[in-house]
């Protein structure tokens, strides 16, 4: 029997402090300044990083086919979750409770189509005639206004600026194109994304268990943890936006009907579905409908319906949203402005749409892991980019 002691298991993973005296350094290298050699560590770190991201997002952009609908099934998922809990801590079935989410989630969807149809098909022929009432009117201010232009400088101005409507509607065909690809693709991809809410509500613990199978033992609590707070977090994003969205299409679609504004369902219906965008799409949809306005009812209704979007938007942001859900939700309007530009520039419209939950599910899961929270199941404490923080109640002296 050898005498000689069993040398010990070394930690491929472990990280140790190297030694000086294994340092070699040549006399160019002592000349190199301590700043440089730190900024070009910094350097290739930050190259290798931003690599593994260009490397990830060309990878989403060559599978958008199933990314995009994986992810709608997601985001449906988590506005249908809280509902769903509810009937299930309610002794629903689950297939019961399946039912119904899908049921409601369907028939919101269709009767909001058949009101938006049904409008379109009722005041038509009024858009219509407005339409080229207000043409009219804006070719005669431009003869008898204070520009003097003649017939044929507007039918010039005109026929260039159908031109350059034709190209950027081609231009934003083929971008639709090349997101959403064809009819078919279209429909495969609504397939997709309900057979993923489907799977996800009958058994979303059972997949995420699998999943969490593919990392390494010892790291999987702290991915478990990590990704619970990311998906509370994504939850309670969907849940706020469809309070905002609720609130937003109610106040100015009912504000747009009282002062006579052309299509409003339409319009609430657009408000409705632009501000799942945070901040953007509330107000471009808010600028659609003063637009139209200003078109077909003058500068005063016009005014009227930018201070009914402004008042909704005051009122839904600081009364109706604190009193509703019970807690103050931060959010940096910084951050969400340049994450949602971001995920437009990539990716479009769907780009926008998802950019926010997902940076935010990111942020929280990083900072629960950065902060060690994952080790004692408390909130992480550290700025997010989505967060939503309890009110503390003043309490009453007795």
């Amino acid at each position: 029997m050898s005498d000689n002691p069993k040398p010990r298991f070394r930690n491929p993973f472990r990280y140790d402090t190297p030694s000086a005296d294994r340092t070699v350094s040549s006399a160019t290298d002592r000349e190199v300044p301590v700043p440089l050699k730190v900024t070009a560590a910094y350097g290739w770190r930050l190259l290798v990083i931003a690599a593994v991201i260009a490397l990830f997002i060309w990878l989403v952009m060559l599978l958008k086919l199933l990314v995009i609908p994986l992810l709608v099934g997601i985001l449906v998922t988590a506005l249908l979750w809280p509902g769903f809990q509810l009937m299930l801590r309610s002794r629903f079935p689950r297939w019961l409770a399946i039912t119904v989410a899908l049921a409601v989630a369907i028939g919101i969807v269709t009767g909001l189509m058949w009101l938006v149809v049904w409008q379109v098909r009722l005041e038509l022929p009024d858009v219509q005639g407005k339409t080229q009432q207000a043409f009219e009117q804006f070719r005669t201010f431009l003869l008898e206004g204070p520009l003097h232009l003649t017939a044929a400088q507007i039918d010039v101005y005109i026929k260039q600026g159908l031109d350059l409507l034709s190209e950027q509607a081609s231009l934003l065909w083929n971008a639709a194109g090349a997101v959403t690809g064809t009819a078919a693709h279209i429909l495969t991809g609504a397939l997709l994304s309900l057979f993923i809410l489907i799977c996800l509500l009958a058994d979303g613990a059972g997949i995420w268990r699998w999943t969490l199978k593919m990392f390494p033992r010892k790291a999987r609590p702290a991915v478990d943890a990590a990704a619970s707070n990311g998906w509370a977090t994504v939850v309670n994003y969907a849940r706020t936006q469809l309070f905002v969205a609720a609130i937003d299409a109610v106040g100015i679609g009912v504000g747009a009907a009282l002062l006579g504004v052309p299509l409003a369902i339409p319009v609430a219906v657009l408000v409705f579905l632009g501000s799942f965008i945070p901040i953007v799409g509330a107000v471009l949809t808010g600028a659609v409908a003063v637009f139209l306005a200003l078109v077909y009812n003058g500068p005063w209704i016009a005014l009227a319906m930018l201070g009914v979007v402004l008042l909704v938007q005051q009122v839904e942001g600081h009364i109706l949203q604190p009193i509703m859900m019970g807690s103050a939700v931060k959010v940096h309007p910084l951050a969400v402005v340049l994450v949602v530009a971001g995920g437009a520039m990539i990716a479009g419209i769907p780009g926008a749409l998802f950019a926010v939950p997902l940076a935010a599910f990111i942020n929280v899961a990083a900072v629960t892991i950065s902060t060690g929270a994952w080790r004692t199941g408390a909130e992480p404490r550290a700025d997010l980019i989505w967060s939503t923080v309890p009110r503390e109640r003043p309490r009453r002296n007795r």
